[in-house]
């Protein structure tokens, strides 16, 4: 798994390896039961604190995207096409996107602008483009 991150953004960078494991995971690129480096390995390759990686990966058990085990580390508990979102998730994730949309707001963009954008988005990921019929 290639992650990136930017040691200079204003994104904490536990958020920046969550983010990315979602998307890697949206692209189709980290499947269900894929494992994900060790926290140690990850931090090394990243030159940055394991408790850093340890946070991100607690972040993501949390939310139910991976599941850690003493011996198999963690690995990727559902994918794109696992079935339905856990109860409650939807209405958290529109908290999420409110804000998202209220800096949209702030800064200009019209509401059809920000649906353009979103919809793009959603059909870069590749589990998205192997849903819909072509």
């Amino acid at each position: 798994m290639l992650l990136t991150i930017d040691l200079d953004s204003e994104v904490p960078i536990y958020q920046q390896i969550r983010d990315r494991v979602v998307e890697a995971i949206a692209d189709g690129d980290l499947v269900e039961g894929s494992a994900l480096p060790s926290t140690r390995q990850l931090a090394a390759d990243l030159a940055i604190n394991f408790h850093t990686v340890n946070k991100a990966y607690d972040l993501l058990r949390r939310q139910g995207i991976i599941r850690i085990n003493r011996k198999s580390g963690a690995v990727v508990r559902r994918d794109p096409g696992s079935g339905p979102a856990d109860a409650g998730f939807a209405d958290e994730w529109q908290a999420r996107l409110r804000t998202l949309l209220a800096e949209a707001a702030v800064h200009g963009l019209g509401e059809q602008e920000a649906l353009r954008r979103c919809g793009e988005v959603l059909r870069s990921f590749r589990a998205e483009k192997e849903r819909t019929p072509t």
